[in-house]
């Protein structure tokens, strides 16, 4: 049985019971449901679910808004759920902060696996590593905290941009191609995968970079992929 929390967000009661009782069937008991966007926000801040599942068109505010604000205090995992199979809407999906898209019609053991997943990096990210800190430039990695600082101040990030960022920086100085960074991370197939990466090194950059534009630690190697460097180190 897993002890982890799940809150699917879903207006339409046939889609919430479902995903309970497949999620169930795997050995998740903990679910949490809410059928719009506000109610959702606010029992994310009572209970902090460690996973969303989260749909897009909800009576009220959007996924997309629901998203946003619970990004103001949560960096769980958040899975969007939608009928929009357009590459537009997932990269908005990706944009504001969620971690994966699931297209409707879906299949339940579709969903369950990739809620599987999610756990599967929750776990990598809480497990000690030899190296427990790594520092790269005025950047703090702690690893097995889970935490990013700079210059001593907590930088907040996803559960998927941390991930990217202890990947880079686990291979510091190593070109790092968009394909083996999908592939590795996401565990899929890495054909189309350009805008998603590119989406959440920019948002890295954002949040670390002093000039996002002209980027000093996360480099692009034109061509070739991205390269995390010590910008000090001579």
């Amino acid at each position: 049985m897993y002890k982890y929390k799940i809150m699917i967000v879903d207006d339409e009661p046939d889609i919430l019971n479902l995903l309970e009782k497949v999620l169930n069937i795997e050995g998740f008991n903990n679910i949490i449901k809410a059928n719009n966007g506000l109610s959702a926000v606010n029992i994310c801040k009572q209970i902090q679910p460690d996973i969303i599942i989260l749909d897009v068109m909800l009576p009220d505010i959007d996924g997309y808004e629901v998203c946003r604000q619970v990004r103001q205090f949560s960096h769980c995992p958040i899975l969007f759920l939608s009928s929009k199979n357009d590459e537009v809407d997932k990269i908005l999906g990706l944009a504001v902060g969620g971690d994966d898209y699931i297209t409707k019609p879906f299949s339940p053991k579709e969903a369950a696996y990739r809620v599987k997943a999610q756990i599967r990096r929750l776990e990598y990210q809480q497990t000690p590593e030899t190296e427990k800190i790594i520092q790269i430039g005025d950047i703090t990695i702690d690893t097995e905290g889970c935490r990013v600082t700079k210059n001593k101040k907590d930088i907040g990030l996803t559960a998927r941009e941390l991930e990217i960022l202890m990947f880079l920086a686990e291979n510091k100085n190593r070109v790092i191609s968009r394909e083996r960074m999908y592939e590795t991370i996401w565990k899929e197939n890495s054909l189309g995968c350009d805008n998603t990466i590119m989406v959440h090194i920019r948002h890295l950059r954002e949040k670390l970079e002093d000039d996002p534009a002209a980027p000093k630690h996360i480099v692009t190697m034109k061509g070739l992929g991205y390269k995390m460097v010590d910008p000090y180190e001579k």
